[in-house]
C-alpha cells in the first residue's frame, strides 16, 4: 500500500456551528466525533494530515463566491476557526512535521495552493477526505485529486452538507465517477 494523507476540508465554525454564516448545522455537527477520531488516528500513525481551510477577504466583490453565498470564513474571524474538538486537536499537534494547515480561496484544496507539491514530496498515493461540504469543497477536492492521479477514500460518516440531496449525489459520484472508495 502506498503512503496516505488525510485532508480535513473546511471543518470550521462558519460551516458547522449553529451560528455559522454558511452552516451545515446538525449534519455537520453530527460528524464531529468521526472527523476528530479519524484525524487522531492519522496523526498517531504519523501519516500526513492536512487542514485545507477556506479563507476569504472581507468585502472581496471579485471572488466568484460573493455572488453565490453570504460572506463566510473571513480571514481573522471566529468563523474561520476550526470547529469544536478539532481545534484543540490541531492546536496540540500543529508543530509536528506531519501536520500541514493552509488557507484556500477556492472550492478545491488543490486550486492555487501547494497541496500537490506537498503530497508528491511525501510520495503520497492515497488521499482520505473528511469535512464539509460534501457536494462542494470535498467534491471539488476529490475531482482534482482524481485528475492528478491520486487514489481517493471518502469517509462517508465524516462528511456533511447543508444540502441532503447534494450530499447523497456526491457520495455516489465519488464512487461511480471518480472510482473512490467510500467507507
Amino acid at each position: 500500500m502506498g503512503k496516505r494523507a488525510l485532508i480535513n476540508v473546511d471543518y470550521t465554525v462558519d460551516f458547522v456551528a449553529d451560528e455559522g454564516n454558511l452552516t451545515c448545522g446538525k449534519p455537520g455537527q453530527a460528524i464531529e466525533e468521526n472527523v476528530v477520531s479519524i484525524t487522531k488516528s492519522f496523526m498517531a500513525a504519523d501519516d500526513f494530515v492536512v487542514f485545507a481551510i477556506d479563507a476569504h477577504e472581507e468585502g472581496d466583490k471579485f471572488h466568484p463566491e460573493s455572488e453565490l453565498f453570504p460572506p463566510h470564513n473571513i480571514i481573522g474571524t471566529d468563523g474561520q476557526e476550526l470547529y469544536g474538538t478539532l481545534a484543540s486537536v490541531y492546536a496540540e499537534h500543529k508543530n509536528k512535521s506531519n501536520v500541514y494547515y493552509f488557507d484556500k480561496t477556492r472550492y478545491s484544496a488543490f486550486a492555487g495552493t501547494d497541496l500537490e507539491i506537498k503530497l508528491r514530496e511525501r510520495e503520497i498515493e492515497e488521499i482520505h477526505l473528511v469535512g464539509v461540504c460534501t457536494d462542494i469543497c470535498v467534491l471539488h477536492t476529490a475531482v482534482d485529486a482524481y485528475n492528478k492521479g491520486f487514489n481517493i477514500v471518502v469517509h462517508q460518516d465524516a462528511v456533511a452538507s447543508f444540502n441532503a440531496t447534494g450530499h447523497d449525489w456526491a457520495l455516489g459520484h465519488f464512487k461511480n465517477t471518480l472510482g473512490a472508495t467510500v467507507i
